[in-house]
């Protein structure tokens, strides 16, 4: 069976690397499950002239388009066909468009690593009946500062969020500004207020731009829209249907996103038991929802049994816990909504 090697990115951050090999394979098998022609029959963690490779079999010669769709995992530095001892590089076309410093620029306490923010959003695109598409619509209704945001539009996706915090919502909006003028995209960007009867419920931040002068003329654009409100108050400010993939990284502290019943709440299932069926409301049939999460916080079986409360159909995406701290220990679960819902 045709054989390949997958070099590992090395990542800055030192406890993710430690669990990058075997996230990797997770994600690999998801690949295989979800987007692959070729099916990836074993996967193995390898050392090769001293470096860290993922090594894989799959049933059939891996086509352009499989090169292509693994070109995007996240953490993808090379991918070689092995040749008994020799590795011979295949070309990888991965699907951003943007400079990645979009991704790396911005540094503050409690970032998400951006690896794994990628990851979450491949395993959920992959989720969903689109896969990695063209021009989908992605929302993360708890953003921070806008990680999941970038990444999308690194992909040439339209990305939209939400966010109660006043900080963050300035703070990325602010880095957004900056960065499109300095890479002197052209593009339009305002902040405007939102009101509902008259009482004002939000600000929102309305960007789009295109690569170019031309490609804006021909309609060739994306599009960022970021509110700063309360998640469970979602519906206010997007339709039902709206959108192919929900994905989030709940927030691990003290604050999570929303002021329900008067306090910020501390719990992330008692915010998911609220925000889990506004999320799922904005889906389109055949999205998908993914959600990373403390396991201090919430087990798995809860987390599970509140997506499907919400008619979504929970995947079985095994192997993704992984250690960040003391204090945190990470897991994702991702649900798909049935095409054929009304909800």
């Amino acid at each position: 069976m045709p054989r390949y090697a997958l070099l590992i990115l090395p990542a800055s951050n030192r406890v993710y690397a430690e669990s990058s090999v075997r996230l990797t394979r997770a994600e690999l098998a998801v690949f295989s499950a979800r987007g692959l022609d070729a099916d990836v029959v074993d996967s193995d963690e390898t050392t090769i002239g001293g470096v860290p490779y993922v090594t894989f079999e799959t049933a059939a010669p891996l086509g352009e388009a499989d090169v292509a769709l693994l070109s995007n995992l996240s953490s993808a530095y090379a991918l070689f066909g092995l040749e008994g001892d020799l590795l011979r590089p295949l070309t990888m076309r991965p699907r951003d468009r943007l400079s990645s410093d979009l991704i790396t620029i911005q540094k503050y306490a409690g970032k998400t690593n951006e690896n794994f923010t990628k990851l979450l959003l491949n395993v959920t695109l992959l989720a969903g009946d689109r896969g990695l598409g063209e021009r989908l619509s992605v929302l993360d209704p708890l953003c921070g500062r806008g990680t999941t945001l970038n990444q999308a539009l690194m992909y040439g996706y339209d990305a939209y969020g939400i966010d109660v915090d006043v900080k963050d919502f300035e703070a990325y909006t602010g880095f957004i500004k900056t960065w499109l003028r300095n890479k002197r995209l052209k593009h339009t960007a305002e902040t405007v207020p939102v009101r509902r009867e008259r009482a004002l419920v939000g600000r929102r931040l309305n960007v789009t731009f295109g690569l170019s002068k031309d490609a804006v003329k021909a309609g060739d654009v994306q599009r960022l829209s970021v509110v700063n409100a309360d998640t469970l108050r979602g519906r206010d400010f997007f339709k039902p249907r709206s959108f192919d993939a929900v994905v989030t990284d709940t927030p691990y502290g003290v604050q999570h996103g929303s002021k329900g019943g008067g306090g910020l709440s501390r719990s992330p299932l008692e915010l998911l038991r609220q925000a889990v069926p506004v999320w799922a409301e904005l889906l389109r049939p055949g999205g998908a929802i993914g959600v990373s999460w403390n396991t201090y916080g919430g087990k798995r079986e809860d987390l599970a049994a509140i997506l499907a409360a919400a008619g979504l159909e929970v995947m079985d995406y095994p192997d993704f816990e992984h250690w960040v701290d003391q204090a945190i220990t990470r897991d994702i679960l991702v649900a798909r909504k049935p095409a054929t819902t009304h909800g």
